[in-house]
Formats: C-alpha cells, sequence, structure tokens
C-alpha cells in the first residue's frame, strides 16, 4: 500500500476533488470534460464551482470521527465497545486516521483554491468573486485547523502545499505550538473577514459565519496556558464578534428548535457554517450519518445501523429524562428533538405513513436494541418519501443530502453571555441575559427568563442545545485547558454505561428491578491531562517522525495571504 505524507497526500487529494462532478445548483462544480488549471478559473461562476466541493467532498471522511470525538468521547452517546466510549484510542484507530486525513486534505484543497485564484484567475473574473472565494476558503481552512489543535494539540502550520513540495521538506515538517496554531486561525479569519461580503447566497460562507468563528476561537484560546481563570482580553475579543453577529448579521433563531435539522432548512438563517451534503454521482458529497445513527430498518435501503447504540443516560439525565419511566418528561423540546425515546411520535419521519411511531417500531415490532433507552434524532431524514418532501428528490443508499451544521446562532448566543460574564461567577447584563434566555425559551415550555445566570447555567445550556452536534467534546478540551481538574472529574462522574432489560421492561410495561437496572458495575475511564489530546495516527507518524518531537516556534511573520 503506498503512503503519502500529510503534505502529499493532500495535495494529490485536492486534485481529485478538483476533478469531480455534480449536478446540483448550489454545488455545482467543474466538470470532467477538457477541464484543466489552466483554463479554468476565467470566470466567476467557475471560481465558485472550484470552491463548491470543499462545503462537502473532503469532509467526508471525518464524519464519524467528527460525530465519535464530539460525543462518544464526551459523553454524551453510548457506542458499545467503542475505544471512544472508554477513552482507550490508539494511533492506529481507523476513524483517527480517516478524520486526520480529512482534515489535511480541506487544509490542501483550500490552499490550492487560494493559490490558482491568485495565479490562474482570468481577466474576466470580478474582484467580488475572487476575494469572496477565497474568504471563503479561508474559513474552510480556519475550522479545520481549530478541529485540528482541539483534537491533536501541537500541529504543523501548512500554509502554502506547493511551497512545502517545491522545498522538498515536507517530510520533516514540526509542529507549531497550539499559540501559534490559535494565532494563525486568527490571522486566516481576519483576512476572510476583509475579503468576504456581508451577504452572500442561502448556505454560503459570508461576514458574519468569520465573525461567528472567530468569536468561537477567541472564547476557546482564552483558557489556554491559564489556571484557573481566563485571559481577559480573549474573551472581550469573544464578546466583540459574537455581538457583530447578534447586532449585525440581521439573523435570528428559527421559532421551533426541532425545524434547524430539517432538509427545508438546510440553508436557513440559523445556520452560520454547515456541511452542505448532495445526494449524486460522486461518492464522498453526500451524508452518511443516518447509517451510523438510525435504527436498523429506519429506511428502504437496510443500510441503518446505529439502533443498538444511543444518547446516554448521562445525557438524557441532563434533560430530566428517565429511561426507566414509560412517562416522557417534554418540557424542553430539544430533548426529543435530539433522542427518541418510548412514547415519543415523529410527524416529519415517515410522512407517508402517518408518522413514524417509536414505541410500534422499536418494541413491538422488532427486538429492542437501544442498550440505553435512547435512540438518536438528529442527522436523520427518515425514508425516502421524506427525503422527497424536504428537497426534492430521493436518497440513496447511505445517502443524503441533509446538511450538518457546524456553527449556529445559538451558539453565538451562549458563546457571547460566556464571554461577557468572563472570569466573574455569574452576571446580570441585560444582552447577555436575553442572548441566554431567547435561546432556552425558544425550546422550554413556561420558561421564565432568569434575571442572572452563572456558568453552570450556560454549561449546561450548550450541552442541551448542541447535544449531539459534535460539539461538545470541544467544550471539555477549551474547560481543560484551564481548569483540568474540574473538567477530568466531570467527566468521570458521568454515567456511560447499559442498561440491562429495557426491552423486557417496554414490551410487558412492568419494571422489575431484579431484571431491569443501569450497570451494577460501571466503567469509569480513566482519564487523564494526555487524553485530551487525542494521538497522532500512525500513517502520519510514518511518514514524519518530527511529529513527536516538542513543537517549534513558528514565525507567522514570514507568511501572509
Amino acid at each position: 500500500m503506498k503512503k503519502y505524507s500529510i503534505v502529499t497526500k493532500t495535495i494529490l487529494s485536492t486534485v481529485f476533488f478538483l476533478l469531480v462532478a455534480s449536478c446540483e445548483d448550489f454545488l455545482e462544480r467543474p466538470t470532467e470534460d477538457n477541464y484543466t488549471v489552466d483554463s479554468f478559473y476565467q470566470t466567476d461562476e467557475q471560481c465558485f464551482q472550484a470552491v463548491n466541493p470543499v462545503y462537502n467532498s473532503p469532509w467526508y471522511d471525518f464524519q464519524r470521527g467528527f460525530f465519535k470525538v464530539g460525543e462518544v468521547l464526551s459523553g454524551n452517546y453510548y457506542w458499545g465497545s467503542s475505544p471512544y466510549l472508554s477513552f482507550t484510542i490508539n494511533s492506529t484507530d481507523q476513524d483517527l486516521v480517516n478524520m486526520s486525513a480529512s482534515l489535511w486534505s480541506v487544509n490542501a484543497y483550500c490552499n490550492g483554491i487560494i493559490e490558482n485564484i491568485d495565479l490562474k484567475a482570468g481577466p474576466n473574473v470580478s474582484e467580488f468573486a475572487r476575494k469572496t472565494v477565497k474568504g471563503e476558503a479561508l474559513v474552510w481552512k480556519a475550522m479545520t485547523y481549530f478541529y485540528l489543535v482541539r483534537t491533536f494539540g501541537a500541529v504543523p502550520i501548512i500554509h502554502n502545499n506547493s511551497a512545502e513540495i517545491s522545498a522538498g521538506k515536507y517530510n520533516q515538517i514540526f509542529k507549531a505550538t497550539i499559540p501559534n496554531v490559535y494565532d494563525y486561525i486568527i490571522m486566516t479569519l481576519e483576512k476572510a473577514i476583509e475579503w468576504l461580503p456581508e451577504e452572500n447566497a442561502p448556505g454560503r460562507i459570508d461576514r458574519y459565519s468569520a465573525y461567528g468563528l472567530l468569536s468561537k476561537v477567541y472564547l476557546t484560546k482564552a483558557g489556554y496556558g491559564m489556571n484557573g481563570t481566563r485571559n481577559q482580553s480573549d474573551l472581550d475579543k469573544a464578546a466583540e464578534y459574537a455581538k457583530k453577529v447578534i447586532d449585525e448579521s440581521g439573523r435570528s433563531l428559527l421559532p421551533v428548535y426541532a425545524d434547524v435539522f430539517r432538509l427545508k432548512n438546510n440553508f436557513s438563517e440559523e445556520s452560520l457554517l454547515a456541511w452542505h451534503w448532495v445526494v449524486s454521482n460522486q461518492w464522498t458529497s453526500q451524508n452518511t450519518l443516518q447509517s451510523d445513527l438510525g435504527i436498523t430498518g429506519f429506511d428502504e435501503y437496510g443500510a441503518t445501523w446505529g439502533g443498538y447504540a444511543g444518547p446516554s443516560v448521562d445525557l438524557q439525565q441532563a434533560f430530566g429524562e428517565n429511561a426507566l419511566s414509560l412517562t416522557r418528561n417534554n418540557v424542553d423540546a430539544r430533548r426529543k428533538a435530539t433522542m427518541m425515546m418510548v412514547g415519543d411520535v415523529y410527524d416529519y419521519f415517515w410522512v407517508d405513513k402517518g408518522g413514524f411511531d417509536y414505541t410500534q417500531f422499536a418494541v413491538i415490532d422488532m427486538e429492542y436494541q437501544s442498550p440505553v433507552g435512547a435512540n438518536s434524532v438528529k442527522h436523520l431524514v427518515g425514508n425516502d418519501n421524506d427525503h422527497q418532501i424536504g428537497i426534492g428528490h430521493a436518497m440513496a443508499r447511505m445517502a443524503t443530502s441533509l446538511s450538518t451544521h457546524l456553527l449556529r446562532l445559538s451558539d453565538i448566543y451562549l458563546i457571547y453571555a460566556e464571554a461577557v460574564m468572563g472570569n466573574n461567577t455569574s452576571t446580570s447584563d441585560a444582552k447577555a441575559l436575553k442572548a441566554y434566555n431567547d435561546v432556552r425559551g425558544r425550546s422550554v415550555q413556561g420558561y421564565e427568563p432568569k434575571t442572572s445566570i452563572t456558568w453552570n447555567d450556560i454549561w449546561k445550556e450548550r450541552r442541551l442545545e448542541l447535544a449531539c452536534e459534535g460539539d461538545r467534546w470541544y467544550d471539555y478540551v477549551r474547560w481543560h485547558y484551564y481548569e483540568p481538574a474540574k473538567a477530568i472529574a466531570e467527566i468521570k462522574a458521568q454515567k456511560r454505561s447499559q442498561y440491562n432489560g429495557l426491552g423486557t421492561y417496554y414490551r410487558t410495561g412492568v419494571l422489575d428491578t431484579e431484571v431491569t437496572y443501569y450497570d451494577t458495575n460501571p466503567n469509569i475511564p480513566n482519564v487523564t491531562d494526555q487524553h485530551f489530546e487525542l494521538p497522532f495516527p500512525d500513517t502520519d507518524l510514518t511518514m514524519n517522525p518530527n511529529l513527536l518531537l516538542d513543537p517549534v516556534e513558528f514565525d507567522l511573520s514570514a507568511i501572509q495571504y
């Protein structure tokens, strides 16, 4: 089997992705016929076609790692014997290998777009198109490094793949320090803000996408290298940029939380940054998460196998739910929009069959699968008819067109509230309160707006609002930056195990505690500080042994966009 270094393999993947074809309007790609880089980039349309694939294909192999790191590792999701549940991930783990390769591929793709716009764009390409396309690529590049630094810690900065290849040093690149990487992300987003328009086509990245991501980067960076407190300047920046999105973008929360995750709202104003998947003749352009998370038999293709996993007992309890009850607590609408449990019926799944009745399907019609009493709702579309209703065409085996939202407006609201609170234990700031209350008030029945909020309020609200969206582990990472013992203690205290005998209880309606009970000897993961930086895959270490060495300072003044 051939192996390539981070730089080499991602350069090759860039060439591949630029040659793929699709018929979707928003994500129309360059056609393969007579395509060369030298003859392309001659019109505005071609330039936008060049950046379109970065909204999906190069991210494809990250999907499973995105969910396992973000949700299983964090204790939000139970996934059987997964090493992400027990903190036993090693450098040969295939999901980790795919995750790393995908992220470096995105970085190379973005670098290639920027280089080609600068060197190949013809005289008929408008300045607006040049800047906008490069700005979109820069936001994706920044998002890539944001994932890399929070997943692996110190990583190499590859600013220009072609330059690294030409220099012949691509197997000897050293890791940059974590502060260097955050500074590089900020530098990248600042340039994106300079280039991007305030408004772009629906679903595309605009200036407020960059402002929103920058606010999240500053909130995360604020705790790095600190001890029990956070850098006030970074917190101020996080609040400043979040406020710009809230006050100036003209965006607002969708009235109904569950609607955010429906096909018809792939390009909703609440979504600041998303993978926009498409079912096409190009494998890797599609969303495959329904296969991993859906109950067996959920679609017509026999391609769902996620019934034996599900949202964790710990997450259920955070919502005030209890799988050892046949009565649901529906005070917070986000629970039902995140996890399906006995008693739940969904009118937006299986519409042609009158809706999806979880109890009828999962308990009565088949042997009950979930070991935790819940299954996933987010990232699911339903059946072919549901897909047709949502977007106008059918799905396919292991393929839907449902967007994966990576940065939502509600996240920015909570970032703002937390950044304003800063290092205080609470805040009564009117605008911070409004941001928090707007998020919670959208989903909680009879909610009485708070007049003061604490850090714990926001911490819990982030979990409920963003549950199963691939984000929770990274909240733990940033908390661990400045209060490591507290972050570790909370993870160790989680209910990360399973129940016994749920199927018997749900079929009979009789709770026999001798038969149905939570694990009496649950595994408590031996979480340490080292677990907050996942290992580099062996494939990367083999090709670049310098990744095993300490990071070195990267001179950002030596590079520019």
